[in-house]
């Protein structure tokens, strides 16, 4: 269970009906605790459940969530309104659990090459072939898939972020996201067909 951070909560009827960007600009304004409980009350499990997807365990990922909110917390001023709340938050939990799994792993996660003079266009290539993967093999094939190519999967196909958000979260152009969807969905469909060639899909 997640706990919020800042007890107790109160928020009453007027802040609930803010959104997030008037939210967070209260907040900053008024240093009123309850604009600041009202996103964590809409954004602490969804955090929790990406923190899940990404680290694995439930301990890690709840202990991650309260990280991350004291990040959000500490850096609020910083938030410049040029992408949503939401965004921002995605964000800053995605860099979040990558360095995690980067401390953990004690490896460094393999940078994308150059890609300044790379036009590369995600037609929906191979979009068919894996929103059709049977869910019980889509889980067993993401769970042997680097992080990095899960997440960026899990982004396109279960939040259903545009190019352009997933730009925002991850800080890359649009072209070398399109290249790492790309190189992601080939990698998953090559592990698939590894793992199902000889099996028929039900």
């Amino acid at each position: 269970m997640i706990v919020n951070l800042l007890n107790p909560i109160i928020v009453n009827s007027e802040v609930k009906s803010c959104s997030d960007e008037e939210a967070l600009d209260q907040y900053i304004l008024t240093q009123n605790v309850n604009y600041f409980n009202l996103l964590y009350d809409r954004y602490s499990n969804k955090v929790f459940a990406k923190c899940i997807s990404m680290l694995k365990r439930p301990d890690m990922a709840e202990d991650a969530t309260q990280e991350i909110f004291v990040k959000v917390l500490l850096s609020v001023s910083k938030f410049s309104g040029r992408s949503k709340f939401s965004t921002w938050l995605y964000s800053i939990t995605y860099n979040y659990c990558i360095d995690q799994i980067r401390k953990e792993q004690k490896q460094i996660v393999q940078h994308i090459e150059d890609f300044r003079y790379v036009d590369v266009t995600d037609d929906g290539m191979y979009d068919a072939e894996i929103l059709e993967t049977n869910v019980m093999r889509l889980k067993s094939v993401l769970v042997e898939l680097h992080s990095d190519d899960m997440s960026i999967l899990l982004m396109k196909y279960q939040d259903d972020m545009s190019i352009k958000e997933i730009c925002d979260v991850i800080g890359k152009t649009e072209s070398a996201v399109k290249m790492k969807l790309l190189r992601a969905k080939e990698r998953f469909l090559k592990i698939y067909n590894s793992m199902y060639a000889d099996s028929v899909e039900v």
